[in-house]
């Protein structure tokens, strides 16, 4: 907005302050410094924040959270002709997220359409349209519970029907210098959706196609999977139908066709996902509760007298926790909680389910084995205990299993559980065994450190996993039936030292074929050399092992920085049978694009190598090409992104996660506008669309215009949107965006008079894009060449003024005539 627009609304707004909370008052127009001041249109200023009867397009806003734009109708009240209240309907009340024992007490007016806010107590109403917005202050006390960064489910929203098609495609080329071929590969896998309400149909999808010297072209297109998928909010859980795979923390994975009824973790806040421990105590008084880690305040609370009891701390939180308890009387109460982290372990009082049926199925959809039906859950008893367990059941197979998870506190975590199957072979074999399984973890914090035994599981000979029964159905005998797996991991930071190191070990071994080991060993450490800053050291070092071969190798690498956005690297990579030494640069050119060239030395002959990446509006580029002296050079090149198409438009756009959630944004028609969730923004196509894919599930996520990065021609009324959006949903935002010159300008009416002082100026689309101040001077922005401008005043649109093709010349004033008639002219 320019400074003589912001002085004209920052004058008129003033004014209306000065008259405090007067319902009705008249001003003194003599405080202005206007010639005409007769002429003057300042019955919008006449009361505090009066807001003329009428329908406007809001963002609402309740206590600090920002719902969707939507009409607000505001209404006179039958007891108060000359005012006006916004009219809350039941569609917004439904999504202001009301405890349920609320809303049995709410109160209508306006015929039962629109809200009685005396019926909630506290609760406050005021329009602001200035900012666009409606504020509601809603006490806490009568709302779901909300967190930072999420919404209860009454503010979900399940988006917009529409369809999408996203895509991962490489390619590939290559030469081989010493034996005089050739090769070229394409390959792509991608998901194709249709969203219809609260349901998500997908199909995953992919291809490849080989050429090679003297060999016939292979090509192959497959629908890898066929399923559909919605929300269901009420019971936070999801429900798929289709072909699915069992991911079953206690009978392992295998793919089927049927259904599945799961509890998701993402729909609960953040802070109430996954395990974490409840903090109890009781206060005297009236108390402040802090829980800190190191120092650092993780929570912060007040409390009434009497027991109090904390449970939404973060399942990221390990390790040891310090409690004060600040009573108002000025005494304290000091302990210590230990905690840990485990996958089996559930919150007090919750129970996590999944239940599925179906049938096994094979890759070309084809179904194998019997009919099964499976349950799981897992149920927190108390604040250190959990109960899990479940079953699966087919013809000719069940397994039951049963475990238990304590919170050891100083000593970590542990969860312990059995399983035993029954499995009938088609040969006529009939097996029974257990598998026995323990995990273990802690952080030591006073060392720095963390140890996880995640997995040590021994299963006897007979005892046969789901996936491992379909599998001897199939060949008619049993094959790689594990025996016995574990995995042990370490991490350790020396503070002081800069260091961190990383330790993974997993064993894996089976009653009839060969066992596989894995070492991995990682260590890193920043440090400062001379007068350059923030060396990078690091050295990783592995072993695999698996089908009686051996791969073994390390890798050591040095990186310091150069110039402000580009470091230079060394490193040397050894294994069995080769070594060899890179050098290598690496620049980010900006936050969209960066590359790599690499040189160096091998046994097989001199490498040089590189790589560019640009992160586009409408895909993710990678292209990429080496060269081996004597031996080879190929080059390649990677396309991710997607489109989206829905009734309010659609777009190209990168593609994150294939067939998750995104939202479309509308920028009303304008090209060329940088629009950003969390990550690097995208400018809209040429009809004003873009679509953003860097979006969390049940989560409240921001998109948001870069005003910074806006060319001079346009401006953004509204840069700012908050969205939470189930699993899979195309979200839909419109963000008000003006296009086009500006001017200072002068317009008359058709006698040659001036308009009444404050009259706004509106184009086609309703949008303000002007103030007039004294003698019908206005600074208009967004003019568009033959666009007809409204003006407004006295509650209604008054004249009309048509813009000529040509922009206006710079300091020449232009000068419009406004008519009332449909026949205008410039």
């Amino acid at each position: 907005m320019s400074q003589h627009r912001v002085w004209v609304a920052t004058t008129l707004w003033c004014i209306a302050g000065m008259a405090g909370a007067a319902e009705e008052y008249q001003f003194n127009i003599d405080v202005l410094d206007v010639k005409e001041q007769q002429s003057l249109d300042l019955s919008l200023f006449a009361r505090a924040n009066f807001i003329l009867p009428g329908q406007y397009s809001l963002v609402v806003q309740v206590n600090r959270d920002s719902l969707t734009e939507r009409p607000v109708q505001f209404i006179a009240p039958d007891d108060d002709p000359k005012g006006s209240l916004a009219c809350i309907s039941s569609a917004l009340v439904s999504e202001l997220g009301l405890k349920a024992q609320v809303l049995k007490t709410l109160a209508w007016w306006h015929g039962g359409a629109c809200l009685d806010t005396t019926s909630i107590p506290g609760m406050q109403v005021r329009g602001d349209l200035g900012a666009a917005t409606l504020h509601l202050s809603i006490p806490q006390e009568s709302l779901e519970y909300t967190a930072a960064n999420w919404d209860p489910p009454s503010r979900w929203e399940e988006g917009v029907n529409g369809v999408l098609l996203d895509y991962n495609l490489n390619a590939q080329t290559s030469d081989q210098l010493r034996n005089k071929g050739s090769s070229n590969q394409l390959s792509g896998n991608g998901t194709a959706g249709l969203n219809l309400g609260a349901w998500r149909l997908r199909a995953d999808w992919q291809a490849q196609m080989q050429q090679a010297s003297g060999q016939q072209t292979h090509r192959q297109f497959d629908w890898s999977r066929f399923y559909a998928l919605r929300a269901l909010p009420s019971l936070r859980a999801n429900l798929a139908v289709g072909e699915d795979y069992l991911n079953s923390t206690l009978f392992g994975s295998f793919r089927f066709t049927g259904a599945s009824l799961a509890t998701n973790d993402s729909m609960l806040p953040p802070n109430l996902r996954g395990y974490a421990p409840e903090i109890t105590g009781v206060a005297r008084t009236n108390a402040r509760v802090v829980v800190r880690q190191l120092g650092r305040v993780l929570y912060d609370t007040q409390v009434p007298p009497g027991p109090f009891r904390i449970q939404d701390l973060n399942d990221a939180v390990n390790g040891k926790l310090d409690v004060q308890v600040e009573e108002q009387d000025g005494s304290h109460q000091e302990f210590q909680v230990d905690t840990a982290s485990i996958p089996y372990l559930t919150r007090p009082g919750t129970v996590r389910y999944r239940l599925a049926a179906g049938k096994p199925s094979e890759w070309d959809h084809s179904l194998e084995g019997p009919a099964f039906g499976s349950g799981e859950f897992s149920w927190g008893v108390s604040n250190g205990w959990s109960l899990y367990g479940g079953s699966l059941a087919a013809k000719d197979y069940g397994s039951v299993a049963l475990g238990v998870g304590r919170d050891l506190l100083a000593f970590g975590a542990l969860s312990v559980d059995v399983t035993q199957s029954r499995a009938q072979l088609p040969q006529g074999d009939s097996l029974m065994g257990k598998s026995y399984r323990a995990s273990y973890s802690k952080r030591f914090e006073d060392y720095d450190s963390q140890v996880t035994f995640a997995g040590y599981r021994f299963s006897e000979e007979d005892f046969m996993s789901m996936n491992e029964f379909i599998d001897a159905r199939r060949s008619g005998k049993p094959i790689n039936r594990s025996k016995e797996m574990y995995t042990a991991t370490v991490s350790k930071s020396f503070r002081d030292q800069n260091i961190s190191l990383y330790l993974n070990y997993s064993h894996q071994n089976y009653w009839n074929s060969a066992p596989s080991d894995r070492y991995s060993l990682s260590l890193s450490r920043y440090f400062n050399l001379g007068n350059v800053k923030n060396v990078s050291l690091s050295l990783t070092a592995y072993r695999n092992q698996a089908y009686g071969g051996i791969d073994e190798g390390a890798y050591l690498s040095v990186s310091l920085p150069w110039g402000e956005r580009g470091s230079v690297s060394y490193s040397t990579t050894a294994s069995r049978n080769d070594s060899s030494h890179n050098l290598s640069y690496f620049e980010r050119q900006d936050e969209r694009n960066s590359y790599m060239l690499s040189a160096g030395t091998a046994k097989a002959g001199n490498t040089a190598s590189g790589y560019l990446t640009h992160d586009g509006s409408q895909a993710q580029v990678v292209a990429s090409a080496s060269y081996q002296a004597g031996q080879y050079r190929s080059a390649g090149l990677s396309v991710q992104g997607g489109a989206t198409l829905t009734p309010e438009g659609g777009a190209l756009h990168r593609s994150s996660n294939m067939g998750g959630t995104r939202l479309l944004v509308d920028t009303q028609g304008v090209p060329g506008v940088p629009v950003r969730g969390s990550g690097v923004p995208s400018r809209t196509n040429r009809f004003g669309k873009a679509v953003i894919t860097d979006v969390n599930s049940y989560y409240r996520n921001q998109a948001s215009i870069d005003l910074d990065r806006l060319d001079d021609d346009v401006e953004a009324t509204q840069s700012v949107a908050e969205f939470t959006l189930t699993e899979g949903a195309i979200g839909y935002r419109s963000f008000d965006v003006i296009a086009g010159h500006k001017a200072m300008v002068r317009v008359l009416l058709a006698d040659q008079r001036h308009p009444p002082f404050g009259s706004t100026v509106r184009n086609s689309r309703g949008q303000e894009t002007g103030i007039l101040s004294e003698d019908g001077l206005v600074y208009l922005s967004g003019m568009q060449p033959g666009a007809t401008m409204t003006l407004h005043w006295d509650g209604k649109d008054q004249c009309r003024f048509v813009l000529p093709e040509a922009p206006p010349v710079e300091d020449v004033e232009s000068q419009f005539l406004c008519r009332s008639s449909t026949d205008v002219h410039p």
